[in-house]
């Protein structure tokens, strides 16, 4: 007796189709799993027998074995439960063999329930590309692979509901589309923020162009705190950005029933002691890192040179490539990783440097040493550094309220609109992606403006990764301002958030 059941497996945040084949002959009863499963596979054994026999079906005591194809392929998870289970039914013939164009996908309780899985949105889009016209999912997972769309996806709450929709005997409703909302509702508004117009500035050019920003400041000078809202000011989200960010979360197991897709920007704050690990990803079954859970999103580093110097190392690639590669023994795996880097730090251990308290004890050696725990290296790939200075009491106590972030929101988004016109034909996104060919095309500069580079580019010996980064910047003030071509003005601008030195303060 034989019956192959299409499923689906996950590969980074890829999906790729699997051939669950059932073969059952005679011989002493076992029931093997073959094609490259973890632990948790073969555990399937176990879940799908109890499974059968608590829904009143009769269990094959017969030599059984179920390979997964390709079996050159490692399968992970427990999402071949539900295949496994209607691959022996229809090998047993209990239930007709379901159509060519069917896929399942599902874990098992022992009683026959199907439980959610992770990565259901890749594996719905790879069942589409396969020409897969029926996915069933667990009833959790529904919304989210229904986002897939051009694929009927049906939600299974247990084998006994499945097994009546499959005879006919009560047909199931395919899941609907999920609706595609953006809410910041409960999110803290930057109308909260009292003073540090430079730093409220500087992060309404970074969310305008996608940029890289450092913000330096005394403790309690509100640079978490402003951190903390610029998701309310960053662009609205595309639908490919969407895709992208929802199947890297859900494969990381972060989707579920209540928040089924990524609407929002997302925005991860790891602590510092973090691991390489956690970072950039990995395991055995290699897994997204926080830089690529932050794709399309924010990553903002808090007290940035309390983390290890070989953390902030890895950043250094990811930055520049947008992507970052995870290679194990059993093979390399890519995770897209274009994210915004946001840092903020204190200008020396005791954080008071410069303060005109002077209330700082630490010796300039003490400062140094602190302050060179970040790599010139790495601070030439963040394009802006900003102060936030102590707060004056007046400051503090001011009655008026500054400006929303819904207000800030709405010049952010014209500015993106402007940029996405201009990348219309190309997969740059932003300002702060563009290479060298698109900077030559749309930052060339007036004989002013060259010269104030040059006059920059010397003085503050700028490698040419910081000039690039310059015009990058410029030509966003330069959208914000719905200017045409980048002013002296707007250069000028730019330059300033390269001239600041910790050390001068």
């Amino acid at each position: 007796m034989f019956s192959c059941i299409k499923s689906l497996g996950v590969s980074g945040i890829g999906g790729y189709e699997v051939s669950v084949e059932i073969y059952i002959t005679n011989g002493l009863p076992a029931f093997d799993v073959v094609g490259l499963p973890d632990t948790a596979v073969k555990e399937s054994r176990e879940r799908v027998r109890a499974a059968i026999k608590n829904n009143g079906f009769h269990f094959p005591v017969s030599r059984m074995t179920v390979n997964l194809a390709p079996a050159d392929k490692k399968k992970a998870g427990t999402v071949y439960d539900l295949p496994i289970l209607i691959g022996i039914l229809s090998a047993t013939g209990e239930l007709r063999q379901p159509s060519a164009d069917s896929a399942f996908i599902g874990e098992l309780s022992l009683t026959g329930e199907v439980r959610p899985v992770a990565g259901a949105l890749p594996m719905a889009i790879a069942a589409m590309r396969c020409g897969i016209r029926e996915l069933y999912v667990p009833e959790e997972n529904a919304a989210e692979a229904a986002f897939a769309e051009e694929i009927a996806v049906y939600p299974v709450r247990d084998v006994r509901q499945l097994l009546m929709h499959l005879r006919g005997e009560r047909i199931l409703e395919p899941a609907s589309v999920p609706p595609v909302s953006r809410t910041d509702e409960g999110l803290p508004d930057f109308a909260d923020v009292k003073g540090q117009e430079n730093v409220r500035r500087a992060m309404e050019i970074a969310a305008a162009g996608g940029h890289n920003i450092l913000i330096v400041g005394p403790p309690g000078s509100g640079k978490s705190m402003m951190a903390k809202r610029l998701p309310t000011i960053l662009p609205d989200m595309s639908r490919d950005e969407i895709i992208q960010t929802t199947e890297i979360h859900s494969v990381a197991g972060l989707t579920g029933k209540k928040n089924p897709i990524v609407c929002s920007r997302p925005f991860r704050s790891p602590h510092h002691s973090i691991s390489t690990a956690g970072l950039a990803g990995g395991g055995s079954n290699p897994h997204p890192g926080e830089i690529s859970l932050a794709h399309n999103g924010v990553l903002f580093l808090d007290e940035l040179p309390e983390f290890r110097s070989d953390v902030l190392e890895v950043l250094r690639q990811p930055l520049e490539d947008g992507q970052v590669t995870v290679s194990r023994a059993s093979g390399s795996l890519t995770f897209p990783s274009r994210f915004m880097l946001v840092c903020a730090m204190n200008p020396c251990k005791c954080g008071w440097y410069g303060h005109p308290s002077g209330r700082c004890r630490c010796s300039m050696n003490d400062v140094r040493r602190y302050q060179n725990r970040i790599s010139g290296p790495l601070l030439d790939r963040i394009d802006m550094i900003v102060e936030a200075p102590a707060l004056e009491y007046e400051e503090l106590k001011r009655k008026t309220t500054s400006e929303s972030s819904a207000e800030i929101r709405e010049r952010v988004n014209r500015a993106r609109q402007v940029q996405h016109k201009r990348f219309d034909r190309d997969e740059t996104m932003c300002n702060a992606h563009m290479d060298s060919r698109l900077l030559r095309r749309f930052c060339s500069l007036n004989p002013e403006g060259e010269a104030l580079m040059k006059e920059a580019f010397d003085s503050m010996g700028l490698s040419a990764r910081s000039h690039d980064r310059i015009l990058r910047v410029a030509r966003t003030i330069a959208d914000l301002e719905k200017a045409e071509e980048i002013g002296i003005e707007h250069l000028a601008e730019a330059i300033q958030y390269r001239t600041f030195d910790l050390m001068e303060q």
